[in-house]
C-alpha cells in the first residue's frame, strides 16, 4: 500500500517549501493508488488528471500527486483539467480502471482558515518565509486525518484509455539550428523550421 508519510520529506525537497497543499496531493495520490490496488509507476502505467487551474492557491497539490504516483509532466502521464478544483483522477492504463479523489470541503476550509493562509500567504508572504511553528502543525493535521474524513473517494470506474502516439523523429531547424521534434516542424519559404522561427516575419 502507498504510504504518503514515507514520501513527505522527499516531497518537500522536490517541491521546495513546506505547505499543506503538497501533502494533500501526497495523500490524494496514495488514496487513489490504494483504491485501485496499484504501485507507483516508473514509466507510463498510470495516468493522472489533476483539476487545478493556474494562479490560485493550492496548486502545490499537483507536486504531491507527481511525487507519490510517479505520474510526472516530464513523462507526460499527468495533465491538467483546469477547473480550479483539487480533484484527482488516477487511471490504471493496463486495466482501464480509474478512481477520482477530492479533498472534503471541511479539510479545504481548515487550510483556508489557518494562520498559514490568513496571516501569511494571502498577504503575499512566500511560503518559504512562513515560520515553522505556523506551517508544521498544519502539515501534521493534513497528514494525520483518516482517509474517510479527508477525501471523497469514488468507486472504481471504467476509463477507456487511448494511448497517444509518441514522436521519435526530428528535424533541425534551418533557421536557428535547434533540434525539434517532427510534429512541431513547419515549412516556411521552402525551409523546414521550428514553430518559433515559423512565426517570425
Amino acid at each position: 500500500m502507498a504510504n504518503a508519510r514515507e514520501w513527505l520529506e522527499f516531497g518537500q525537497m522536490f517541491h521546495g517549501h513546506k505547505c499543506p497543499a503538497m501533502p494533500n496531493g501526497l495523500r490524494a495520490g496514495a488514496a487513489a493508488m490504494n483504491k485501485l490496488g496499484v504501485e507507483r509507476t516508473g514509466d507510463g502505467a498510470l495516468h493522472a488528471i489533476v483539476e487545478i487551474g493556474s494562479n490560485h492557491c493550492g496548486t502545490c497539490y499537483a507536486d504531491g500527486v507527481q511525487v507519490i504516483t510517479g505520474c510526472t509532466f516530464g513523462k507526460g502521464n499527468i495533465e491538467k483539467n483546469p477547473m480550479g478544483k483539487w480533484g484527482l483522477t488516477l487511471i490504471d492504463k493496463k486495466t482501464n480502471r480509474a478512481v477520482r479523489v477530492v479533498p472534503k470541503t471541511s479539510v479545504m476550509n481548515m487550510t483556508k482558515e489557518s494562520s498559514f493562509i490568513q496571516d501569511y500567504r494571502s498577504k503575499g508572504i512566500p511560503a518559504t518565509q512562513v515560520p515553522p511553528e505556523v506551517v508544521e502543525p498544519l502539515i501534521e493535521k493534513v497528514m494525520s486525518i483518516p482517509d474517510e474524513e479527508m477525501f471523497n473517494i469514488s468507486e472504481v470506474f471504467t476509463y477507456e484509455w487511448h494511448e497517444p502516439q509518441h514522436a521519435y523523429e526530428n528535424i533541425i531547424c534551418e533557421e536557428c539550428g535547434e533540434f525539434t521534434v517532427m510534429p512541431y516542424g513547419r515549412i516556411k519559404h521552402g525551409k523546414t523550421v521550428c514553430m518559433a522561427c515559423a512565426e517570425k516575419p
